[in-house]
């Protein structure tokens, strides 16, 4: 890339569409890491789940407490456990509050 190409990418903004909860998905918090790709998630709904790492995220995705993530529960004890969709990062966050997607 010469000097040229790097002065017009300057002034270009990116716009990235923040993933928003889709039916059967909720939102929430990271509590606890569990350890063995398991967390504790306070969700939306005022539950507190064991959420799972799926392995396709396991080494791809970091998950730290506080974070806010995306969690899809079971079709069997859907109210105690769930896995993770996706995890926001601060600006998606602060975005989705603004929206009123996260009524923790």
């Amino acid at each position: 890339m010469n000097k040229n190409q790097r002065n017009r990418n300057q002034g270009t903004q990116e716009f990235k569409r923040v993933r928003t909860p889709r039916k059967g998905e909720i939102p929430g918090i990271v509590e606890q890491i569990m350890g063995h790709g398991k967390l504790k998630v306070r969700c939306a709904d005022k539950k507190i789940r064991m959420g799972r790492i799926p392995g396709k995220m396991k080494k791809r995705i970091w998950i730290r407490e506080g974070d806010i993530i995306l969690v899809k529960p079971w079709p069997f004890q859907s109210d105690e456990k769930s896995d993770v969709i996706w995890r926001y990062t601060k600006t998606e966050s602060n975005w989705l509050e603004r929206k009123g997607y996260l009524s923790i």
